[in-house]
């Protein structure tokens, strides 16, 4: 039997967040950071952010800024899933 990865998210004063079961990056800049993890897609909203670790092989991220919201979307995939709303996909294309 495999074992899945486990997920894991710590998060220091808002400043910093570490997770694992990171399975890709979608994008990133300064205000968001998209990702597909193991549970799901996240999206992690804030000022500042940088990625400062990533090692996709275990799976791990780590975020440095201020963080302002983490929300996992249900039925998104930053490989292009389908998406309920207005996604970063669509907001890119206009």
């Amino acid at each position: 039997m495999v074992e899945q990865a486990k997920h894991r998210m710590e998060m220091v004063d808002r400043k910093s967040l570490s997770l694992q079961g990171v399975q890709q990056v979608g994008a990133f800049d300064e205000q968001e950071v998209t990702l597909d993890t193991n549970m799901g897609y996240i999206s992690i909203r804030g000022e500042g952010l940088h990625i400062t670790q990533l090692n996709l092989d275990i799976g791990d991220l780590t975020i440095e800024g201020y963080i302002d919201a983490i929300e996992y979307i249900e039925g998104r995939s930053v490989k292009g899933g389908k998406s309920k709303g207005k996604g970063i996909i669509n907001r890119l294309l206009k």
